[in-house]
């Protein structure tokens, strides 16, 4: 789970990370990788090479053996795997897709479809059903799209490939782990091209680290077409990560004129009466939680006070666009009203490449963003907060191209 979610994965739904090798544990540096130049010959030579750190892993011979021997070099993953888009969504893009359409119609469907099922996981482990349901609908569109594709030989695949080959030969061991534990056997063990599995897209090594036997049937199945299993072990995973009954994910709020931008972003946690003490106001008129202020689309466009369940959800996947789509979807599970803030929708999205600018232009001038991937994560936000106090602009950490034009003079 994504404890780092597979950072994210193109074209992979969600996945459920966790450091490699933290759950299933070995060594797995130095392999004979193919280096762009891969081929069956040298995946059985990687395979072979594989065997005693798995078997050192604690996966019996039997069990690697019999999962291995189908097992072949998949090119078809590794160009899914290569494939990276030059742009990304704009954030209300993602979330008319995440909440738009008949997921929310759906949503409810499966709300009255299940709804002994998700109070009995509710009461366990405190998480509302209408955030499970949401996991749920995000992962797999309520287990229509759970993924075909054989685990053992596309996890291979990705290791022997080597551009992240310690993550995927951690996966794999993990996955051979679950196979020897007789959770599910290894035809049936199926999901996406990158290995995350079943209702709500669960990693392997998550997998072992959080799925749970809900249904007492002696096995932990999310893969079979009852979700039981695998919505509450979604369940579980929030819980452990951090979630609070009875609290919210967190609300949209409206901010007073002359508002210290410098108290926005994740890193920045007030409490409830210190917000209220600044003007911070609820849109909908509720209670204001203690927390952080969230500006996915900068000043110009809504804003969102993020509570501890927030960023439980980030666990699942540290997209912010993500957990906004889970808080959200739910929500209108829930009949709840949606975002009333207005977007900045004639803002065009920036490519890779130009956030690799804003990088590359933002470490010239002595503003660390940790380094250049093309990717505006928090420390970069931060970098842009600081370049921007720096130039008398509003410190709001959101690149766009008005951003880019300042940098570039």
């Amino acid at each position: 789970m994504t404890a780092l979610l597979i950072g994210t994965l193109s074209g992979c739904g969600v996945s459920l990370s966790q450091t490699p090798g933290a759950v299933a544990g070995g060594n797995f540096a130095g392999l004979p990788t193919a280096n762009g130049q891969g081929s069956e010959a040298g995946f059985r030579n990687w395979v072979m090479a594989f065997r005693p750190r798995a078997l050192a892993a604690g996966v019996s011979p039997g069990t690697f053996d019999g999962a291995m021997a189908g097992a072949h070099y998949q090119p078809g993953i590794v160009a899914l795997d290569g494939r990276q888009s030059e742009f990304s969504k704009q954030i209300w893009e993602y979330l008319d897709g995440a909440v738009g359409g008949a997921r929310t119609s759906t949503g409810r469907e499966m709300a009255a479809r299940h709804a002994g099922t998700l109070s009995a996981i509710e009461a366990r482990y405190g998480v509302p059903r209408e955030v499970v349901l949401a996991v749920w609908g995000m992962e797999s569109n309520y287990g229509a799209n759970r993924g075909s594709t054989q685990i053992v030989p596309a996890l291979a695949t990705l290791a022997y490939d080597g551009r992240r080959g310690e993550f995927f030969a951690g996966e794999l061991v993990a996955a051979l782990r679950i196979l020897q534990a007789g959770d599910v056997d290894n035809g049936h063990l199926v999901g996406s091209w990158a290995g995350a599995m079943g209702h709500t897209q669960f990693m392997p090594s998550s997998f072992l680290g959080h799925a749970v036997d809900f249904n007492g049937d002696g096995r932990r199945d999310i893969w079979s077409n009852d979700p039981t299993d695998a919505l509450a072990s979604t369940a579980s995973y929030l819980r452990q990560m951090g979630w609070r009954p009875g609290q919210p994910w967190g609300t949209e709020v409206v901010l007073p004129p002359g508002f210290d931008y410098n108290q926005t972003g994740k890193s920045v946690s007030r409490s409830a009466s210190q917000w209220s003490a600044m003007g911070v106001r609820t849109m909908n008129g509720t209670a204001v939680p203690s927390g952080s202020i969230l500006l996915p689309a900068g000043a110009r466009g809504p804003a969102f006070l993020i509570t501890e369940n927030f960023r439980a959800i980030l666990k699942y996947n540290a997209s912010d666009s993500y957990a906004l789509g889970v808080a959200y979807l739910g929500d209108a599970i829930a009949g709840r009203p949606g975002i009333r803030g207005s977007w900045p929708r004639g803002d065009r999205p920036l490519s890779s490449g130009e956030k690799s600018e804003i990088q590359r232009q933002l470490m010239a001038r002595g503003f660390d963003t940790g380094g250049v991937d093309g990717k505006i994560g928090s420390k970069t936000s931060d970098a842009i907060k600081a370049y921007q106090r720096s130039r008398g602009v509003t410190p709001d950490g959101y690149a766009d191209t008005r951003l880019l034009a300042l940098l570039r003079g």
